[in-house]
């Protein structure tokens, strides 16, 4: 059997840096090595590739600009590879896909999509368009609504513009009320978010987010079960996952309840009523497809405890892959092995 040739890209400038590091890590390790060769490029906070030839015992803490060697990604489509370029000497690496494993900005908005589309390489993952758009949450709201997925109460707010916040602020007190949610539109691994129990608090929210991206959604806060569900594959053969609860050690799920604390759990599958449950799967398919994404996405639940209504929270198209991320523990629940799923994720990248 020929092998193929993977180039897992990881990193990157984004808030969302080291998450991705652990996350290459993972998929690194259990990448079937019998039927494909990897090649791993890190991409540092400042936007330099580098390649690594190590041991991948040695990946998430390697001195890379010590052992690293310069590289980038052609756009020639007929070569299509990695140039790595060592002093003045420039050597042709040719690569079949590329494993994007990049949160955030750069990375899971569709702007290296645009790079891969145009050096004519297949990728796992979401294309350009559905990448940009699952990416920016406000766009994603607006999908989901014209495919009639209930959703929290929400306001956006530019926050360049103080009359923007200023109404957003008024809205909230009247209509949304205490306690909010203060998310940056364009972030993932709940960078950036807060929880608001009154004005000061939602300024200083509002603040915080600011300084991530200036488009900010402000959004009624459910007291309900936190449930997610992973989807896998492309046009007509999608399939969702069993449905999974986060029972974070924090007051809500965010980057240091996810990352950092341990007390942190995950069960799948959620002990939910079956119809829930089928709700919850036949809506996440719903999203996935509506936004034209096509691979991998994970799509994020709130069951309110009042109603037992199913709620929208988000769409993820490049899920974390730690050794305690929900897109893999949910296929693992589902019968469904990680380096089966990574294999999975690049057939369908090649079709």
């Amino acid at each position: 059997m020929n092998k193929k040739n993977v180039l897992v890209l990881f990193g990157g400038c984004s808030p969302e840096h080291e998450v991705s590091k652990v996350s290459a890590y993972t998929i690194i390790a259990n990448i079937p090595e019998e039927k494909y060769n990897v090649y791993p490029v890190y991409i540092t906070r400042e936007g330099k590739w580098l390649l690594y030839d190590g041991s991948i015992d040695n990946l998430r803490n390697v001195p890379w600009e010590k052992f690293g060697t310069s590289a980038v990604l052609s756009p020639d489509r007929v070569n299509r590879g990695l140039l790595r370029i060592v002093g003045d000497k420039v050597k042709y690496i040719p690569v079949d896909v590329v494993f994007p494993v990049l949160h955030g900005a750069n990375g899971e908005d569709g702007t290296v999509q645009g790079l891969f589309e145009l050096s004519g390489l297949p990728y796992v993952g979401c294309g350009v368009l559905s990448s940009a758009l699952c990416m920016d949450k406000s766009f994603a709201k607006i999908v989901a609504r014209d495919i009639g997925l209930r959703q929290a109460e929400y306001t956006l707010i530019h926050t360049w513009d103080q009359d923007s916040v200023d109404a957003a602020v008024k809205r909230v007190q009247h209509k949304i009320k205490y306690p909010c949610f203060v998310k940056p539109a364009n972030a993932g691994s709940s960078v950036g978010i807060n929880k608001a129990a009154n004005k000061k608090e939602l300024l200083e929210s509002i603040e915080m987010a600011a300084q991530i991206d200036s488009k900010v959604i402000i959004e009624r806060a459910v007291a309900g079960r936190e449930l997610e569900c992973a989807v896998l594959g492309y046009q007509e053969n999608v399939q969702a996952s069993v449905v999974g609860e986060i029972l974070p050690a924090a007051e809500f799920y965010d980057y240091d309840a996810k990352y950092n604390n341990s007390e942190s759990k995950t069960v799948a599958p959620a002990d939910i009523p079956e119809e829930a449950a089928q709700e919850i799967r036949r809506r996440a398919v719903d999203l996935f497809r509506a936004a034209d994404c096509r691979g991998l996405a994970r799509v994020d639940f709130f069951m309110e405890n009042e109603t037992n209504n199913v709620i929208l929270n988000e769409i993820n198209t490049m899920p974390g892959f730690t050794s305690i991320s929900m897109y893999p523990t949910l296929w693992r629940a589902s019968g469904m092995s990680l380096p089966d799923l990574i294999d999975r994720l690049i057939e369908i990248a090649l079709q």
